[in-house]
Order: C-alpha cells, then sequence, then structure tokens
C-alpha cells in the first residue's frame, strides 16, 4: 500500500468518527479527492512566480487571475474522476454543472455528493505572497440547490501558507454529536497527516483574546461597528486580520478563540457568496463548537436553504459567546 493509501485509510478512520458506518464514499473517496486538489494547487502556487490576470472575468465581474483558472482546472479535474461526485460548481463557474449519466455497462453509485467551491480564495491578497485558501462545501445528494443546509454534511478549508494544511469539518443528519473538526497537513506527495482536533473554547480561562475585523470602511457609516472595533482595543484584544477569510478564520480556530466580523451597511454592499463562502465556512465553525450568524439579522447562517448560486450575505463567526456578543452590539 502507497504512502498516500496509507494516509487516506487512517483520515477515513477518524472521519467516521462523525459518520459511524454510514456515508462511506465521503470517507474515502470524496473527501481525499479534495484534498489532493488541495496540494495539487499548493505546489502550482509556489511555482506559480508571477501572479498576473488571465485576461478573463468571472461572472460576478471579478478579474481572474492565472492561479484561480489553475485551482478551478484542478479542482474540476478530480470531481471528474471521483464517481460519488455528481454535481460540481464554484465561484468561478456558478452554474451546477450535472455529471453526464453512466453508461448501461456502468453501476450507478447510491451514495453521491454535488460540491460547491471557491478554488482560490484571496486573489486580493496572492501578489504580496500572503496565505490565501480553497473554500469547499460537501452536499449530500445530487444538488446543493434548495436543500436545507443540514445536508451540507462536510466542509474542507485549504489553507496556502508556510505550509499546506486542510481544516476538514463533518456532521451528518443523525449523529450531530459527533461532529468533528479536524486540521489536517497535505504533503506535495497527496498524502495527508492528521494534526489534530480544532475546538472554539469558552471566553472564561482565555488569555489573549482575538478580532478580525474584515469590510472596516463599513464603520465609517455604521456607529455601532464603530463602537464595537473601539470596545475591542480598548479592552486590550489581539488584531489578528489579513484580509483574507480562510486564514483569519483558520487563526481562531487553531488559536481556540477569536471572533470574525464583516458586517453590511448601506455603503458597503455584501460581497461573501453564500454557497461558495459563508455556508462551508458556517459548518467548520460550528463544527468546532462556534457560531456563524447573518449580521443583518443574526440568523445562523446554516438556517437558510440556497436558491440561488449568486447569493451574498455578511458574516460573524467564531467563539459562540463573543459572536453573540456581536449580535447584540450590532443588532440588539
Amino acid at each position: 500500500m502507497s504512502s498516500q493509501d496509507k494516509s487516506a485509510q487512517r483520515l477515513a478512520e477518524s472521519l467516521r468518527r462523525a459518520t459511524g458506518d454510514a456515508n462511506p464514499a465521503l470517507t474515502t473517496s470524496v473527501i481525499p479527492a479534495l484534498l489532493r486538489c488541495i496540494s495539487r494547487t499548493a505546489t502550482a502556487l509556489r511555482g506559480a512566480h508571477s501572479v498576473e490576470q488571465a485576461g478573463s472575468d468571472n461572472v460576478f465581474g471579478d478579474a481572474q487571475l492565472n492561479v484561480d483558472v489553475l485551482a478551478e482546472n484542478y479542482f474540476r479535474e478530480e470531481v471528474a474522476a471521483c464517481p460519488a461526485i455528481v454535481a460540481a460548481s464554484s465561484e468561478e463557474d456558478p452554474v451546477e454543472q450535472q455529471k453526464q449519466q453512466q453508461s448501461a455497462d456502468e453501476k450507478a453509485e447510491d451514495e453521491v455528493y454535488a460540491i460547491a467551491f471557491d478554488p482560490l480564495d484571496g486573489s486580493s491578497i496572492i501578489a504580496p505572497n500572503w496565505s490565501v485558501g480553497s473554500i469547499i462545501g460537501i452536499w449530500a445528494g445530487k444538488s446543493a440547490l434548495h436543500q436545507h443546509p443540514s445536508q451540507q454534511v462536510a466542509a474542507i478549508l485549504g489553507v496556502y501558507g508556510p505550509r499546506t494544511t486542510a481544516i476538514v469539518a463533518v456532521k451528518v443528519p443523525g449523529r450531530e454529536d459527533a461532529a468533528l473538526c479536524l486540521e489536517v497537513g497535505v504533503s506535495d506527495n497527496g498524502s495527508f497527516e492528521i494534526v489534530r482536533d480544532l475546538t472554539l473554547n469558552p471566553i472564561e480561562g482565555v488569555k489573549t483574546r482575538y478580532f478580525a475585523p474584515a469590510n472596516l470602511r463599513a464603520a465609517s457609516e455604521n456607529e455601532k461597528y464603530m463602537a464595537l472595533v473601539t470596545r475591542y482595543i480598548s479592552e486590550r484584544y489581539t488584531l489578528r486580520y489579513s484580509g483574507g477569510l480562510v486564514p483569519d478564520v483558520v487563526h481562531a480556530l487553531v488559536k481556540g478563540h477569536g471572533v470574525y466580523l464583516s458586517p453590511v451597511t448601506v455603503g458597503s454592499k455584501a460581497k461573501l457568496r453564500r454557497a461558495f463562502e459563508l455556508l462551508p465556512v458556517a459548518l467548520v465553525v460550528e463544527c468546532a463548537g462556534g457560531l456563524a450568524i447573518d449580521p443583518v439579522d443574526g440568523q445562523r447562517i446554516l438556517e437558510t436553504p440556497i436558491k440561488d448560486l449568486n447569493e451574498t450575505a455578511g458574516l460573524v463567526c467564531g467563539t459562540a459567546a463573543e459572536v453573540e456578543k456581536v449580535k447584540v452590539a450590532l443588532i440588539g
């Protein structure tokens, strides 16, 4: 058995803590395939000494970089090779594409999944060589659309920094109490190593409290947001904000405490896509014992089904007690 196969087997055994004997394709095929995407993307990023526009825009009007296109292609290739993944949509191509039907001599999979992913999140900070990431939501069934978010049974955050890691969260219906959130080391050869379980700790006993204020310009027109940021400073919270959703959320996860804020105002519209960013991030945070809410109405991100892949919203996530404080401060 190759080192890649052995590491995939060890990972699957660990993930079965969350799934039990159900969902074998999720733990042995789907998640390993997506981790291989992260490995391939990391290798490509290290070799992409020049980061430049690819000469195209995605449907949201964002200019695509050459590395965006590379990452998108790697994910599409792994999806095509994984029989259990039958549909996929991405931020670069936000149309859910169904795989072609099997031929008569091919056995249809009983356990199938759809994925919604952002192949490379953080394009605005990649040129200065800051950490960026990939975001993936894995949905039970043939589509991610019009399903209750409880059918998003797993999510992965790939982190491309000095090391390549992935945060893997799994929570399946009927086994919610067994949900887990793991940090996994990802090697260039496609093998994996489980680093640790991740948990967001209660505020009590935390020595250092962290905050990541995204969309800080909104504070100029939102007195409540300005007051909240000022309070964090006066109460000696530590600022940890890079401008990348993945590294900023993962910082809180690995430190065991933190709150990420991206509020919405009249002048600062919601930019985070629910399908490709918010729902996967929310699942990861909640599997670690945290909370993720919409800063407009305070509703949990994981309560509203996706009706349209173009939907956007704001985000507050992290340690549950800190998120509740933000909810009171911004909404009342």
